[in-house]
């Protein structure tokens, strides 16, 4: 039986499930969230808790398991609590601003870069724009956003100047050897 599979998944005061087949909604104070789950498991309800089941013990159906167990329990985190990511911005003059849903990045191109938040996510800006923090209810909907805001500047090797999310190493090579 898998781990993370066979764990039931707590539904938090004022969060309320709603299965239909392998549609499962799940609404909590935060807002909505619905998705599909992956073929060969069910889901059953209890007293406020769900349990995914697999329906039988294929390879297939052992990988879904587990992934359809963490995809409800993120669900139910994020309508309940909500994700936060933190980005840090590097470099000098590197910085970010906030006009509405759209991003301005000045990071050393020629051209302040936009880009367009999705619906449902906000962001804060901190440190006179150096520091981005990124919330919503999504998990793979603030992992996206993230990836392609870094996407706009990685962080190169030789200085760290770019951007990068809070706690990420950033692996650093040493500069050109001196001519004897």
């Amino acid at each position: 039986m898998s781990r993370i599979g066979k764990m039931p998944v707590e539904l938090p005061k004022g969060v309320s499930a709603n299965l239909e087949g392998t549609h499962v909604k799940i609404k909590g104070p935060l807002g909505t969230l619905a998705c599909h789950l992956p073929g060969l498991v069910e889901i059953q309800q209890g007293d406020g808790v769900l349990e995914v089941r697999r329906l039988d013990e294929s390879r297939q159906a052992r990988a879904n398991h587990g992934l359809a167990r963490s995809l409800v329990q993120n669900m139910v985190t994020g309508v309940s609590v909500g994700y936060t990511r933190v980005m840090l911005i590097e470099g000098v003059g590197y910085r970010a601003e906030a006009e509405g849903q759209q991003l301005s990045f000045s990071v050393g191109y020629s051209n302040p870069v936009k880009y367009e938040l999705p619906e449902g996510i906000t962001v804060e800006l901190a440190d006179r724009g150096a520091k981005l923090t990124l919330k919503g209810i999504d998990k793979e909907q603030i992992g996206q956003v993230c990836a392609q805001i870094r996407a706009i500047r990685p962080p190169e090797p030789y200085k760290g100047k770019g951007i990068r999310l809070e706690g990420e190493r950033v692996r650093r090579k040493v500069g050109k050897a001196g001519v004897a």
